[in-house]
This record gives C-alpha cells, sequence and structure tokens, in this order.
C-alpha cells in the first residue's frame, strides 16, 4: 500500500508532507500554550494539524520501511544507514503522536475566548510544558530523520 504512487517510490513524495507538516504543528501547538491572544487564531488550524501531522508521520514511516526492501538497498553499509534513519523515524512518530493528543487535550482545555482552563491550572501548566518538550523533540527527531535519509542519498555528489 506504500510502496509506489503512480509508478514512483511513495517515499520521497510522502517524506515532504512530513516535513512540512511537523514544524506546523510545533509552532501552532506552542503558540497556542504560551500566548494567549494567539488562541483564537490558531485553534482550529492546529486541531487539524494534530489529525493530519500523525499521519503524513505514519505514511512517511511506512513507505521508508516498503521503500528499504528493495533490492538496490541491500548492503550491509547501506543496511545500517538505514536502520539509524529508521529509528530516527520510529522515534519522531511516537513523539509526534504525542504532541497531536496533548495539543487535542490543550484545545479542549484551554478555552481561546477566555484564555483561562477548563480544568485546574496544574494540568494547564503540564500541557503547556508538554507541548514545548515534545514540540522541541519533534523538531530534533524531524531534523535528524531528514538529515540522516539526505546523508544516505546524497554522500558523494
Amino acid at each position: 500500500m506504500f510502496d509506489r504512487v503512480l509508478g514512483l517510490p511513495a517515499h520521497p513524495l510522502f517524506i515532504h508532507a512530513a516535513v512540512v507538516l511537523v514544524p506546523l504543528l510545533v509552532v501552532a501547538g506552542i503558540l497556542y500554550a504560551v500566548w494567549p491572544g494567539a488562541r483564537r487564531h490558531v485553534r482550529w488550524t492546529m486541531i487539524v494539524l494534530a489529525v493530519a501531522t500523525p499521519g503524513a508521520v505514519f505514511a512517511a514511516k511506512e513507505s521508508g520501511e516498503e521503500f528499504s526492501g528493495s533490492d538496490n538497498f541491500q548492503s550491509p553499509q547501506l543496511q545500517a544507514s538505514i536502520e539509524t534513519h529508521e529509528g530516527f523515524a520510529d522515534n519522531l512518530f511516537w513523539i509526534i503522536l504525542g504532541l497531536a493528543l496533548v495539543v487535542l487535550v490543550m484545545a479542549y482545555l484551554v478555552r481561546p475566548a477566555t484564555a483561562e482552563s477548563v480544568g485546574p491550572a496544574l494540568a494547564h501548566y503540564a500541557l503547556i510544558g508538554l507541548t514545548v518538550v515534545l514540540g522541541l523533540a519533534a523538531c530534533y527527531y524531524v531534523f535528524k530523520t531528514g538529515d540522516s535519509g539526505a546523508k544516505m542519498v546524497w554522500d558523494g555528489f
């Protein structure tokens, strides 16, 4: 299912969605968490990104696993690089899934009109902290995943 799109390998196509959506979700989530004035402007965008981004990362990850099974990538050195790249992608998927869940809960608990939390203040601050930490981790892992993949493709050029 994640092997090809219109005859082309799906992985180089799918990674672009993940590379764009992950930073957008991070920015929207952090803006919503730390700047009450931005909440009414970014709330629905953040919710849509929280639903779409894990799907994009999952599609990129699964298409990469299909792509790595190609006969062209069977050398032991390349397989070791692919394994490192897949490790970064696995971490990114779980982090982005966690971030998506946190921002969805935050969108429910922290109302944009009142800038106040529906739940206890401690939950509000915990959600802010989780959003920032998971957002920074997502940025790190999207960079490391992309960097390791690009080095496999472009080293030697």
